[in-house]
């Protein structure tokens, strides 16, 4: 996976908090981003699961969130982590998914998910993020 020191250098020391039910995936995503430097929270593959680190009082600097786990809709979790002003990004499997309007402006990457381009975007997102 081609990344640049800049990416290194964002993800250093983030916390990044996954939530995805497709174990390899989730392992993948977790290897990318321990390789880049950052700490993970997870990988989790259910809501319960997702609502324990999410109210564990520890620092979450970005996430990745698959919209659907375990036929359940993440949206609970990612209206949290907008409330905290968490940076985070959509997965999905499904070809067109409907996102109501306060999650207009989240990205989506549907699988198979890139996950250098996965990286990249949420590099990006946390770059944005006011100091």
């Amino acid at each position: 996976m081609a990344t640049s020191s800049h990416q290194r250098a964002e993800l250093k020391g983030r916390r990044i908090f996954v939530v995805e039910d497709e174990y390899f995936l989730a392992d993948d995503i977790g290897k990318t981003f321990r390789a880049l430097g950052a700490e993970i929270a997870g990988p989790v593959g259910d809501l319960e699961a997702a609502l324990k680190i999410l109210h564990d009082g520890s620092v979450l600097d970005a996430a990745v969130l698959d919209v659907n786990i375990r036929d359940e809709m993440i949206f609970p979790i990612a209206r949290e982590l907008r409330a905290r002003n968490v940076p985070f990004l959509f997965t999905t499997g499904y070809d067109k998914i409907t996102l109501s309007p306060e999650f207009q402006d989240v990205p989506v990457l549907e699988k198979p998910i890139d996950i250098a381009a996965m990286a990249r975007k949420l590099t990006g997102l946390i770059a944005a993020q006011p100091v």
